[in-house]
């Protein structure tokens, strides 16, 4: 006769105890959520020209690596881990527009696949696939993920952190789980400082979770102070150089707390829907819940309370970190409010359907300009049109359009070379963003037959764009030939006289 046993009560498992379900075999769970957002962010993704940000990076990375390094020591040192990837892969594959943003594509492709596994850990196969699903719907996602700038990366690296975290918690005394999920936080930080925000959410759900696991609280402290110190030098040094690189961003009302979220999303319409969905989520796995809530909602929080002092830090794109816990809670919701597959996917379909206009307007040619678009496709056409060997020009790098040389360099053949006139070292040889010019710009001139001005905006004279001892030089030995005023710019072809 078999001995009926009665269980130790310590071995007993508790439902937020419960071992997670096993996704070996189950590829199908992560996949189609990451080929959903492959197929929506690579469509069309060279359609924007590039923006002001994206034009840093092409310029810094294409740097050689000693120059890079001196760059940072400068300049954007919180930026260095990404222009050092982004160097390495424009070696390997270019610096063509769909080049420079595909990182960010990928990057978003696999931030899917971590949302449908959390979701799946936290609250079941239906509400992971969910979540991964509606993630690739969010116009934000297919935003950033044609950017080439760092903000996709570091949405995949936070969720990655979650999902480290998670497995920690599985094997609360496990030190190789801490120490991933230590690694994990220490790649946050490198590649964003403000994406550390999300530490007080793990926190928070690390404490609800010792009420099961004790040991995890330990091993939480443990793998923080580990990754901390590693990204301290980083801290130091990204101090040093906020004020120069956030000078701009104003100081948040209790407004911002409100207006953050279409943003976040960009749509207020796919905001509403994701936040309805997660209200509805099951609440039955609280350290579930509360892992997700707080991952939504603190770092918006944190993030507008330290903007209150010198420098504010209160910018969206900073924010779109909680992007992977929405889309987990609205899987969650969507999985108890639609239980059956086909209902469901009706939902999706609507959803993918309300959020297509603004999917279709993120891929204009001037999606990526937040003011006044600065065509530098046509300046650079135009330029191509009446080129002639031998010709300089002169560019005004005043105001919103700081990048304007780049972005006309970068559209224009590699092999058409022009001296830039007035420009003494360029911002490469400075080891900054930013070129010197020649303080006495009539010295500077040579004997080019012709010239052209490059300048931000339509004014009827294009020399009055440029600094006044520069204009006063070309007037002594040029004339304006003609001009070609295009959004944003005024390329202007110059003649010298007899």
């Amino acid at each position: 006769m078999a001995i009926l046993t009665r269980p130790n009560p310590s071995q007993e498992a508790h439902p937020a105890q419960a071992q997670p379900p096993r996704v070996r075999g189950s590829a199908g769970l992560w996949l189609w959520p990451a080929l959903v957002t492959l197929a929506v962010t690579v469509f069309q993704i060279s359609g924007p020209q590039l923006v002001t940000d994206e034009l840093v990076t092409w310029d810094v990375a294409r740097r050689d690596l000693g120059q890079i390094l001196a760059t940072l020591h400068n300049v954007d040192a919180v930026h260095g881990t990404y222009y050092i990837l982004m160097h390495g892969w424009m070696a390997l594959f270019g610096d063509s527009v769909l080049a420079l943003r595909l990182p960010s594509a990928l990057a978003m492709v696999g931030t899917a696949a971590l949302v449908a596994l959390i979701g799946h850990r936290l609250f079941g196969r239906q509400a992971g696939m969910y979540g991964g699903l509606l993630f690739a719907l969010i116009p934000a996602v297919s935003r950033y993920a044609q950017e080439a700038r760092s903000y996709a990366l570091v949405v995949l690296a936070t969720a990655l952190a979650m999902f480290l975290l998670l497995r920690a918690w599985e094997v609360p005394r496990s030190r190789g789980r801490w120490a991933a999920y230590s690694l994990g936080l220490v790649v946050v930080g490198l590649l964003h400082l403000v994406a550390l925000a999300v530490l007080l959410g793990h926190l928070l759900a690390t404490v609800v979770r010792t009420r099961y696991e004790r040991g995890a609280l330990w091993g939480f402290g443990l793998a923080v102070m580990a990754g901390g110190a590693c990204v301290v030098p980083l801290a130091l040094a990204g101090r040093s150089q906020v004020g120069r690189q956030l000078w701009y961003v104003p100081r948040p009302d209790a407004w911002g707390l409100v207006d953050i979220w279409p943003k976040l999303f960009a749509s207020a319409l796919c905001a509403g829907v994701v936040i309805a969905l997660a209200v509805v989520a099951p609440k039955e796995r609280r350290d579930a819940f509360v892992l997700c809530v707080a991952l939504a909602v603190l770092p918006p929080l944190v993030v507008w309370a330290a903007s209150h002092g010198d420098i504010s830090y209160f910018r969206f794109q900073y924010l779109l970190i909680t992007l992977p816990a929405w889309a987990v809670l609205a899987g969650a919701g969507l999985a108890t409010a639609a239980p059956s597959w086909a209902t469901a996917a009706a939902a999706i379909a609507a959803i993918a359907l309300l959020v297509l206009p603004e999917q279709h307007k993120l891929r204009e040619q001037y999606a990526h300009h937040d003011d006044v678009p600065t065509d530098y496709v046509a300046a650079a056409a135009t330029i191509m049109k009446y080129h002639r060997p031998g010709e300089a020009v002169v560019f005004n790098r005043d105001g919103p359009a700081w990048m304007l040389d780049q972005g006309v360099r970068y559209y224009l053949p590699h092999d058409l070379k022009m001296r830039e006139v007035f420009q003494k070292a360029s911002a490469a040889d400075n080891n900054e963003l930013f070129p010197t010019y020649c303080p006495k710009p009539a010295e500077c001139l040579q004997d080019e037959s012709r010239m052209w001005l490059v300048v931000p905006g339509n004014r009827p004279d294009p020399l009055d764009a440029i600094p006044k001892d520069q204009a006063d030089a070309l007037r002594a030995k040029y004339k304006f030939y003609g001009a070609e005023r295009v959004p944003g710019v005024t390329v202007a072809l110059l003649e010298r006289m007899p």
